[in-house]
């Protein structure tokens, strides 16, 4: 009987060796991609050990030399490892910043160091030569002060990192609103101060009143009343507008201080819905500057309306002349709707606003100050125009 199996052939011999092949050709393909797949992973890892490597000895560098730098200033001992932030924080009873930097300057001279932990030092100045010439170098360079700006009021041509950019913008800015000041100066101050005097009511009847918060109420209603006429004093969102401004204000370097923006942060969003409110609140005031001037051109352009308020006082006169006034610089540009596309709108004024209340109201913090710790120098003061202003107030404050 045969066998039903079929012969062997050469042929079925190179069937057999080419599957054979197929198989090795196949599994030499996946260890070469297993392989190579493993050297690019290895790859990355060298690359990112060797980049944070980099980076912790660039941390450490810095620190190394911060530590250098702050053992040639002379300054009070450290008590513990965290430094003298406990006076700043407040949680050290007994004793405060202020008064640490008085005994520390009396002991070891003009310029002296605080550490507030390993990482940050504080170094304090008293010489008004030094300081002088610390800000002669500085200007305003620093990217911290373009960066608080942006992220509050957007894109500026007015603050940016770079001085020498904006300095002709800030001089003739600087120009036009000293020389508002000057054709005003007959009734600003009268204005400012019923407005002032009555905020300063309100505060006494609440029982919170100090001099800071006087010396802000002054410069904001000064620097708003320069900028949008009697139109500001007259506004009923003028106190939400200066609670904002100052809300922002403390917390502007803060979130500037990011490398990178932090969307991540709850507390950022908040921050920007507060600039939102304000960018708000400032179109508003600019929508009545607005329609006030098309009312009082609109009268001033009537005959008849002219002839019955010939009988007005003086002060309405002046109201209407300063209110007609529309100056054409390189702030008011946003009233008439000239603005640069890369620019926010309302952005100049908005830091002109922030940037203005707290540096008018610094001076005058420190005038009051002078004055109320120096009573001999008020029988002075007469030769200022806000004389009448700061006695009145200077009573309320002695």
């Amino acid at each position: 009987m045969k066998s039903c199996a079929a012969p062997y052939t050469p042929f079925d011999s190179l069937l057999h060796q080419g599957s054979k092949s197929m198989t090795c050709n196949s599994e030499e393909n996946s260890d070469f991609l297993r392989d190579y797949a493993a050297s690019v992973i290895n790859t990355f890892l060298w690359i990112s050990l060797v980049a944070i490597t980099f980076l912790l000895l660039e941390k450490v560098k810095k620190l190394l030399k911060l530590w250098a730098t702050g053992r040639q200033i002379p300054g009070p001992p450290c008590s513990s490892f965290y430094g003298h932030s406990d006076l700043i924080s407040g949680s050290k009873g007994g004793g405060n910043l202020t008064d640490l930097l008085s005994e520390s300057h009396k002991k070891y001279g003009s310029v002296i160091k605080l550490w507030l932990g390993p990482t940050q030092l504080l170094v304090s100045i008293k010489d008004p030569a030094l300081i002088k010439e610390m800000l002669l170098k500085a200007k305003d360079k620093l990217p911290l002060t373009g960066r608080a700006f942006r992220l509050a009021f957007g894109p500026s041509s007015l603050f940016v990192s770079s001085f020498d950019k904006v300095q002709k913008k800030r001089e003739s800015l600087a120009t036009e609103l000293n020389g508002k000041l000057l054709e005003r100066a007959n009734m600003i101050p009268t204005n400012v101060l019923d407005s002032v005097m009555e905020r300063i009511h309100n505060m006494m009847a609440k029982g919170s009143l100090d001099c800071k918060m006087v010396s802000q109420h002054m410069a904001f209603s000064i620097l708003g009343a320069t900028l949008f006429g009697d139109a500001f004093l007259a506004w009923s969102k003028a106190t939400v507008y200066e609670e904002l401004l100052m809300m922002i204000a403390k917390d502007a370097c803060f979130w500037a201080s990011y490398s990178v923006t932090p969307f991540w942060k709850r507390g950022f969003w908040r921050y920007q819905c507060l600039c939102t409110k304000l960018k708000c609140l400032t179109q508003d005031i600019i929508q009545q500057c607005k329609q006030n001037y098309k009312l009082f051109c609109h009268i001033d352009q009537n005959p008849h309306n002219r002839s019955t308020n010939i009988g007005t006082g003086a002060a309405s006169d002046a109201s209407l002349s300063s209110a007609v006034e529309m100056p054409d610089n390189l702030l008011f540009q946003e009233l008439s709707g000239n603005l640069n596309i890369r620019e926010e709108p309302c952005g100049n004024i908005m830091g002109v606003m922030f940037h203005g209340c707290l540096t008018t109201a610094g001076l005058i913090g420190n005038i009051l100050a002078r004055l109320v710790m120096h009573p001999e120098l008020q029988d002075k003061v007469g030769i200022f125009y806000f004389y009448f202003c700061f006695h009145i107030i200077l009573k309320i404050l002695t």
